[in-house]
């Protein structure tokens, strides 16, 4: 009887509970399917549920020394042929030994295959040819397409051989008298695969882009469905016709929105045919040296009158193979670049089966009630046994933390049955892959709640460990979850902007206008509108007289909420005055009618207080540039103001003690205001003078008025008679 051990927690780090503040307890949870599968399985099985149990074993078979595993087929003996990379052998395996059957000329043995009477037939790359081997070192030339690449063979159900081949994209067709003819020239540069059904029809899918053809026996080949991937490396069906065929790669080119040739149609329940011509020539993706780069891929079931459904997807495994077995009604197919196989049953749920210590599952066989496999990168060959393993490991993605953390206590939901072990172990480190700069594994968790040995570092991993005396039971996790605390770090503020003296910003859908940043203090302004603090977005830029706008940027790399406190010091003196306390806005404005003229500071004190415990809030500050506090209008004197016939002469000067003089204008009605440039033609200083002829017109005042305004927006106004 098994026994069922649930441990469930709560969790506490120096005494603070669980919560969403970027700086208390923080939770990572492996608990789903997408979750677990981001780890490394070895000897496991991962279920369609997200439960992590001890998988299939795994029956090594000693295979040659070479550095890729390309084709194999197995004969009705028991022997096996293999066909590899890059020295063009052929390997016959049997009774454990291993020996050289054929050497091809070409480098790579892309494809075997076995006749009726257990001839061995291999397809070679590049620029490959056929062979016809009927023992060991006993081979010679049976077909030459003039292609590039043959990807693969397959006996028709009248005997004949058919290749598929690429640049040029097609398949041949050849006799038992090693003479061929084309039987199909694909739109696409490269057949890659072919499925024969019992009825003696065929499927075969291309590379460059990929689709899926059908090929009525004695009949033309008909498009049945196109992928949005580049290429289609494998197909295989069911008892109820259904085919499923494995994808891979970003399309290289866009697909015609128009058919290449009149009359192309996907077929449907009528036998519909046609057929398409070649295009330009495309190499697909091989078994390549060293690590893989990341490509999508995907699996489909297509029904018979076309119509797919996709069961299986990802953005960083490529599908290279399928088998399917009857007896289980499940679909296996294997991917790179982790080197795993999973399954899919009659539900369309996806297990993860087997995961190697190499990249590519680059074919799958069934034979008997086993399930070969041939790995790349590096070469491996095996099978995968209906027996259950005894131990298995699994090693977590590696938790990534803000800052450097400090790591708190394990829980985990499982199923333990009598006979079962499992047990769990952590290392830390601060790089984000682990290295030697890594600490060791600590040693084994076996109580829920144990404490998090490894030292506080920003990254951590964990291994669980599976163990069962026999191979009917196996201990099942559902559930791993640790909590953390990481690091506090200071905010930090970017910049601090002081804007144009009256510059402020309108919240834009009050009916009010209320100046965004301005303290809760009430105020009425010229036009007795009340004006407070607000939380906008998108205002509107304006000016009114007798305020002064600060915004800044600041943030936090724990993601904490920050309040600010903002504080004003005038030039000389020693101390800050607070002007705003726990403020949560980033921009400020200032009341500068309220203060006396003069050279101003203003800081700007970030703390994160909100998201931390007292006494362990940080802090940052930043000081704005100097500004000048002016509300001190100019001062106009020494004005002369003369009529000479219809020609009034004018002149004054204008000075300001605070800041530089802006415009100078000047009024003799009934005609509008005037603008006036001083003598030096730049109204740019504190002190400027000004002269003026201006011919007036009969019936004019003799009045004139002057009005001189500073970068302030301070006016000083001056009469005259003349």
């Amino acid at each position: 009887m098994r026994k069922l051990q649930v441990w469930l927690m709560t969790v506490s780090i120096l005494g603070f509970g669980l919560s969403a503040s970027a700086v208390t307890t923080q939770k990572w949870e492996l608990l789903r399917f997408e979750d677990f599968s981001r780890g490394k399985l070895q000897s496991l099985r991962l279920s369609a549920e997200g439960r992590l149990s001890l998988g299939p074993k795994v029956e090594s078979i000693s295979g040659p020394a070479e550095d890729f595993y390309l084709s194999f087929v197995a004969a009705p003996d028991g022997s096996l042929y293999l066909g590899t990379g890059h020295n063009g052998r052929v390997y016959r395996l049997k009774g454990g030994k291993v020996e050289l059957y054929f050497q091809a000329p070409e480098m790579d043995v892309t494809c075997l295959a076995l006749d009726s009477k257990g001839i061995l037939y291999a397809g070679t790359s590049p620029n490959g040819k056929i062979y016809r081997i009927t023992g060991v070192g006993q081979g010679d030339s049976f077909f030459n397409p003039e292609e590039k690449y043959i990807w693969d063979l397959l006996f028709s159900e009248k005997g004949t051989l058919l290749a598929a081949v690429g640049e040029r994209g097609g398949i041949y067709e050849i006799s038992l008298l090693g003479e061929g003819k084309l039987l199909f020239k694909s739109e696409e540069t490269h057949i890659l695969c072919l499925h024969r059904l019992a009825s003696g029809d065929t499927y075969a899918g291309s590379g460059g882009p990929g689709s899926l053809y059908f090929i009525k026996a004695g009949g033309k080949p008909a498009l049945l469905y196109e992928s949005s991937y580049e290429e289609i490396k494998a197909i295989t069906t069911d008892s109820s016709g259904n085919i499923y065929i494995a994808t891979s790669g970003t399309p290289t080119k866009p697909r015609p929105k128009e058919p290449a040739q009149p009359g192309a149609k996907v077929i449907s329940a009528a036998d519909v045919s046609i057929t398409v011509i070649a295009a330009g020539a495309e190499k697909p993706v091989t078994a390549a040296s060293g690590a893989e780069p990341r490509e999508p891929g995907a699996v489909y079931q297509i029904k018979p009158d076309g119509l797919a459904k996709k069961l299986w997807s990802s953005n960083e495994e490529m599908a290279y193979s399928l088998a399917f077995r009857p007896e289980e009604k499940k679909l296996y197919f294997g991917t790179g670049a982790k080197g795993r196989v999973y399954s899919a049953d009659s539900e369309d749920r996806v297990s993860l089966v087997y995961q190697g210590q190499f990249e590519q599952v680059y074919e799958l066989f069934t034979f008997g009630n086993k399930l070969f496999f041939l790995g790349n990168n590096p070469s491996v060959l095996g099978s995968l046994l209906t027996e259950q393993s005894l131990e298995g490991e699994y090693l977590s993605p590696v938790l990534e933390s803000s800052t450097p953390a400090l790591w708190g206590r394990l829980e985990w939901l499982a199923e333990v049955p009598a006979g079962c072990s499992l047990l769990f172990q952590s290392r830390s480190g601060n790089s984000s892959r682990p290295n030697e700069t890594w600490s060791d594994w600590s040693p084994p968790y076996q109580k829920i709640g144990e404490q998090i040995l490894s030292p506080k570092a920003r990254y951590l991993q964990i291994k669980a460990l599976f163990r069962s005396q026999a191979g009917n039971a196996s201990p099942v996790l559902q559930r791993l979850t640790l909590f953390y605390l990481p690091a506090n770090l200071p905010p930090t503020l970017t910049s601090l902007e002081v804007f144009a003296p009256n510059e402020v910003f309108l919240k834009p859908l009050d009916q009010e206008e209320v100046i965004w940043g301005l303290s809760a203090v009430k105020k009425s302004d010229q036009s007795g509108r009340e004006e407070g603090r607000i939380v906008s977005l998108g205002a509107r830029k304006v000016v009114r007289k007798g305020y002064q706008t600060f915004r800044w940027e600041a943030n936090d790399e724990n993601g904490d909420e920050l309040v600010f406190q903002v504080y004003l010091r005038k030039e000389g003196e020693s101390d800050w005055r607070l002007l705003a306390d726990n403020w949560s806005e980033t921009i400020y404005v200032l009341d500068a009618t309220t203060f006396p003229d003069g050279v101003y500071e203003l800081k700007v004190v970030a703390s994160d207080s909100p998201s931390n415990p007292p006494s362990q809030e940080l802090k940052a500050e930043k000081i704005s540039l100097p500004f000048i506090v002016d509300n001190t209008p100019p001062i106009i004197k020494n004005v002369l103001a003369s009529l000479k016939g219809n020609e009034l002469e004018l002149s004054f000067e204008a000075e300001d003690n605070g800041s530089a003089l802006s415009k100078a204008e000047f009024l003799v009605r009934p005609e509008p205001w005037r603008a006036l440039f001083p003598v030096d033609g730049l109204c740019d200083g504190p002190r400027e003078s000004f002269r003026a002829k201006v011919s007036l017109r009969p019936g004019a005042d003799k009045m004139v008025v002057i009005r001189v305004q500073d970068k302030h927006g301070n006016s000083a106004v001056f009469w005259q008679n003349f």
